[in-house]
């Protein structure tokens, strides 16, 4: 039964009720009518049947709650949990992605610069003379390795290990003339072969032959400060980087030249003088390192070192016989002298380099090195006049300069 029809129907009841039963009242107010009224009209107006309200079970037909409910998804900040529903903190090194050790190899094609040379034999006319500057030097191969590693969680520290070197640097040259009119120098007073004077070689020979072989080797241990990222790795948008660099180096730097005088036949040998200089220099370096990326994976890189080192000298100075019989002097002594000094000396050397990053943990370099060592001995100052004590080849004399310069090309690999 609809609400209007309930309520219309009850109008003439509640009359009926008053005239007909004295024992049943029903009261009624004016407030109760009138909502009456206000209900008849709204459903009047929505046009539509009040629908029927579902009753809701009581609270003691509920079934009972076995378990609590679930517990937030913050716990308690003061808990010995904190908020776990948090995301962890950073990670203590924010660039784990980054190789931490490199390593590389290098093929080095490299040649000096020589001083003037010493004359080796008295002028012949119509035919020249012979000096040391005449054995000059070539270009030989050498290999160059590099091994270290970065330190600190934005990688701005590294120690690295360097070595590098080059073997044979030299050439010969020969000068023969007939009859035999070669007077070599220097000559040996009072020195014999086998019993023998020495002058049987070093007079009037025949053939003259002046060889050189030099030396170079390096080793350097540096400690790397970098001003900002590494520039072998993304994001490139940075051109210029900068970093610094100071450690410890080892240079040496030796020539051998020797002179081989024939008497007569070569085949019966000759006489041969050598003379053997080293330079062993140490001591502390600074430096440098500039990359400049002009493209994408290209960069242009400048590395310059200084440094002030102590020289520990040798010089050595031979003479033998045909199958390698030892000279001696009038004394009896060999005509093998050694001799020692020691000086301050400096270093500087620049590489600039083209390098190609192909990915993050390989690249390609090719570019050019300088190296000039001052205050050094080279065999070429120590050439003796003449051989007579051992006194008169027992000092050594620095105060020289060469220029050790090539090219290279290697790679490098980052893990």
């Amino acid at each position: 039964m609809s609400l209007s029809f309930a309520i219309s129907e009850s109008l003439p009841r509640r009359a009926a009720h008053r005239r007909g039963s004295a024992s049943i009242r029903i009261v009624r107010g004016r407030s109760a009518c009138r909502a009456a009224w206000g209900v008849m009209l709204l459903v009047a107006a929505l046009g539509g049947r009040a629908p029927a309200v579902e009753a809701l079970p009581p609270i003691e037909a509920l079934p009972p709650v076995e378990e609590p409910p679930p517990v937030m998804y913050l716990p308690d900040p003061q808990g010995p949990a904190g908020f776990v529903g948090l995301p962890s903190a950073i990670d203590p090194d924010p660039l784990p992605e980054w190789p931490r050790w490199f390593a590389g190899a290098t093929g080095l094609v490299m040649t000096r610069t020589l001083p003037g040379g010493t004359a080796t034999m008295l002028p012949v006319a119509g035919v020249g003379q012979l000096t040391t500057a005449d054995a000059g030097a070539s270009w030989p191969g050498g290999v160059e390795l590099r091994l270290g590693r970065w330190f600190g969680p934005w990688q701005q520290q590294a120690v690295e290990v360097v070595y590098w070197g080059v073997y044979d640097l030299g050439s010969s040259a020969s000068l023969a003339t007939t009859p035999p009119l070669i007077d070599a120098i220097p000559q040996a007073v009072g020195v014999t072969v086998a019993g023998l004077p020495a002058a049987v070689w070093l007079q009037d020979a025949s053939l003259q032959q002046v060889s050189r072989s030099d030396i170079v080797n390096d080793v350097e241990v540096n400690w790397i400060h970098a001003l900002g990222p590494r520039p072998e790795f993304p994001p490139r948008r940075q051109q210029v980087h900068v970093a610094w660099l100071a450690g410890f180096r080892f240079f040496q730097i030796g020539d051998t030249l020797s002179v081989v005088s024939t008497a007569g036949d070569p085949a019966g040998g000759g006489l041969m003088l050598q003379v053997a200089t080293n330079n062993n220099l140490f001591g502390g370096q600074v430096g440098g390192r500039l990359d400049w990326r002009f493209a994408d994976r290209w960069r242009l890189q400048v590395v310059p070192k200084f440094l002030i080192a102590g020289n520990a000298l040798t010089n050595t100075t031979t003479l033998t016989g045909p199958g390698g019989t030892p000279a001696v002097f009038a004394t009896g002594t060999p005509v093998n002298v050694h001799a020692t000094g020691a000086v301050f000396a400096w270093l500087g050397s620049l590489d600039a380099a083209v390098a190609w990053d192909i990915t993050d943990r390989w690249s390609l370099s090719l570019g050019y090195r300088l190296v000039g060592v001052g205050n050094i001995a080279q065999a070429d100052g120590q050439w003796p006049t003449v051989i007579a004590t051992p006194a008169g080849l027992s000092s050594i004399e620095a105060g020289s300069s060469t220029l050790v310069h090539g090219g290279f090309a290697g790679f490098e690999s980052r893990w």
